[in-house]
């Protein structure tokens, strides 16, 4: 692992809510994850209105690109999950338009969401990550599962809030598994299962948020256990030492930075017996619903929703520095 941990981030501190001008966000699509997205950007317009941002829906599976491009706004909150909203697609378009965005770039955005492109950079640049293999057929799985053994998962390259993703514990259940997440791609993840402790760690403004420690009752915390389900128990901080949390938060920064991540995004780990926080993927644009797990973190920070979702907005100026009103505050401070 390299220096990353050091590279810390400015924050671009708005101190007038009229520096922010006219904010779409951008919820809703068209993706697998819409309904998750109407959630979250329902839930951040709320929460900037109430901050007297002048913000307004923009939902681009019923407004086209072109129509956006004309409708006078200054710059986006991207609430959008999974491919076309998360995969650098729309961070290309209005980085095309010159409309400033939250969060991280075209280049980072879409090497995030490749799970396998991030999994090649986690191994080359000594980030630790759980064995995997890229498959693409029925006969790539039984090679891998052969190598790798069960238990095992096996999910999308390309999808994110764990769609197409199934856990496997003998051979039996490998071509159904295979055939689920082929169907969201020409490729997708065999990775080892780690039998132990699940943990996520939100990065606000180049410093990671308090730890939590994830427990459900379910086979994996799927989409039922991070979206409906109300036995999923969330432990925040979720670490048993200030020595252990700090190994999460450096390797939460370290994860982020070595795929060029910036604003804001979250970590999530396996942790097995041996104690090794093992990462599994970063997310560029994670949930902001009533379960949502950056806000929880943040909230044991001091930060509420409001103020979280308003600092968020302020990740739009990592490359819009005209606005006088705007002050660089020195690692997210």
């Amino acid at each position: 692992m390299n220096d990353s941990t050091r590279m810390l981030e400015q924050r671009y501190r708005v101190r007038d809510v009229k520096d922010f001008g006219r904010v779409a966000v951008m919820l809703g699509g068209d993706s697998s994850e819409r309904e998750v997205s109407l959630d979250t950007g329902s839930a951040v317009l709320k929460a900037l209105q109430s901050k007297g941002v002048d913000a307004l829906a923009w939902d681009p599976a019923e407004k086209s690109i072109v129509e956006f491009a004309g409708a006078g706004f200054d710059r986006v909150w991207i609430a959008l999950h999974g491919p076309g909203g998360e995969d650098g697609a729309l961070q290309g378009a209005l980085q095309w338009l010159g409309i400033p965005y939250t969060g991280s770039g075209v280049m980072a955005s879409a090497i995030a969401m490749d799970k396998v492109r991030s999994k090649h950079l986690f191994c080359a640049t000594g980030i630790p990550t759980p064995e995997f293999a890229v498959i693409r057929s029925h006969a790539d799985a039984s090679v891998a599962a052969e190598q790798i053994g069960f238990p095992l998962v096996i999910k999308p390259s390309g999808e994110g809030s764990s769609i197409g993703m199934s856990k496997v514990f003998d051979r039996g259940d490998l071509r159904g598994a295979v055939d689920l997440a082929l169907q969201y791609g020409d490729m997708a993840l065999l990775e080892r299962c780690i039998n132990g402790d699940e943990f996520t760690v939100g990065v606000l403004q180049g410093r990671a948020l308090p730890s939590i420690r994830i427990v459900t009752p379910r086979v994996f915390y799927d989409y039922e256990a991070k979206y409906k389900s109300d036995s999923t128990e969330y432990i925040c901080k979720g670490t048993a030492s200030d020595a252990e949390e700090q190994q999460y938060a450096d390797l939460a920064v370290a994860a982020f930075n070595e795929l060029g991540c910036t604003g804001w995004g979250r970590v999530d780990f396996m942790t097995g017996a041996d104690g090794q926080p093992l990462v599994l993927e970063v997310n560029t644009v994670p949930g902001m619903t009533s379960h949502s797990l950056v806000p929880m973190a943040a909230r044991k920070e001091g930060i509420d929703f409001e103020e979280l979702c308003w600092r968020i907005l302020e990740t739009s100026f990592a490359t819009d520095l005209s606005l006088a009103n705007v002050e660089v505050a020195a690692h997210g401070a």
